[in-house]
């Protein structure tokens, strides 16, 4: 039995919310150059609730959220005021890139330790809880706090493509479908898009948050795009990964040749080996952005996990909605997200 199967129900404090919901929005914004390591958040406070650091996981290679958090404190020279905690994923226990984050905690005076998430891993979970627990901490778990499901789901939402490529051995796939009022997808003559320009900085705010786009060699033939982000900030030198579905020899070498300057180029003949394709990458979340031949194919498979459609009405003012096959979805964390549940247009997966 484990630590979360051992813990008792309990009450999550206000502040201790608070700092989930800022330990969350801090790792969100290292969502899409962590992998193939997740999205962690991490903030420290004193005994009387006040929030003395935040911090999150940058990327493979550097500090976890916890070390990392207790570096700044330690720098602040508040690391003698640490009294709880608060983790989005349960802290490691194991020494890989970096020693374990569980030895950065207990570097501390911390007391208390709210975890958001077990880890995902099931030859590790509770372990790290466990050797908290064993050196006299007191460890809290989200899951059984009467008050923590808003906090909890938003922990999910940030862990669910790495959660499920731990459990699945493939990405989250997220498909962007954009149609007009008639229902097409194809932009008017001499444009590559009939969308606002809220919704293209929701799409390219998607392309930051993923680690790979899969496409298919007609949309690439029809419109050379480029798969770039633009509209927002990008995370600075991200290199993604690109599958096209279908043969390379089918693309033009020149747009090949710019394609390869930004991205590793995969090319997948075969739709149906496109879990394994993607498994072979270090992708945690890759989003979709092709045309309909290359939709129905992902369709009819099940080859998705959330499918977001952009629509455009008859007045040019634009719709979302969004399909989702889980309980939770990493687009909630969007600030779209509420309009993606509250639109009354929407629009069926093809």
């Amino acid at each position: 039995m484990n630590s979360i199967s051992q813990s008792f129900a309990h009450t999550m404090p206000e502040h201790v919310g608070a700092a989930f919901d800022m330990a969350v929005s801090e790792a969100w914004r290292f969502v899409g150059q962590t992998a193939p390591n997740p999205a962690v958040g991490c903030a420290l406070l004193d005994a009387r609730g006040k929030v003395l650091v935040v911090a999150a996981h940058h990327k493979a290679g550097a500090w976890h959220a916890e070390r990392l958090a207790v570096e700044q404190a330690q720098a602040l020279g508040v690391v003698e005021q640490i009294h709880t905690a608060v983790v989005t994923l349960e802290p490691c226990n194991h020494t890989g890139r970096t020693p374990p984050c569980t030895e950065a905690l207990l570097s501390t005076p911390v007391q208390t330790v709210w975890i958001g998430c077990a880890d995902p891993n099931p030859h590790v979970s509770g372990g790290g809880a466990a050797y908290l627990q064993a050196r006299g901490l007191d460890v809290r778990w989200l899951a059984h706090a009467s008050n923590g499901g808003a906090c909890m789901a938003r922990c999910r939402a940030l862990l669910a493509p790495f959660a499920w490529r731990m459990a699945h051995g493939r990405p989250w796939i997220t498909v962007k479908q954009a149609v007009n009022a008639q229902g097409s997808m194809r932009p008017p003559a001499g444009s590559t898009t009939f969308t606002n320009r809220q919704s293209l900085e929701f799409a390219h705010a998607l392309r930051r948050a993923t680690d790979g786009i899969v496409t298919g060699t007609g949309t690439i033939r029809a419109d050379l795009p480029a798969f770039t982000v633009r509209h927002v900030p990008d995370h600075a030198s991200r290199r993604r990964v690109l599958v096209v579905c279908g043969a390379s020899t089918t693309v033009p070498a020149h747009w090949l040749e710019q394609a390869e300057v930004h991205f590793d180029v995969l090319f997948c003949p075969d739709c149906s080996d496109l879990p394994g394709v993607l498994a072979s990458t270090p992708a945690l979340w890759v989003m979709v952005e092709a045309g309909p031949t290359l939709l129905r194919a992902i369709s009819a498979q099940g080859m998705w996990d959330d499918w977001l459609h952009i629509g455009q009405d008859a007045h040019g003012c634009d719709h979302f909605s969004v399909s989702t096959r889980h309980d939770i979805s990493p687009l909630s964390l969007f600030p779209q997200w509420a309009r993606c549940t509250q639109e009354q247009t929407c629009f069926p997966v093809l």
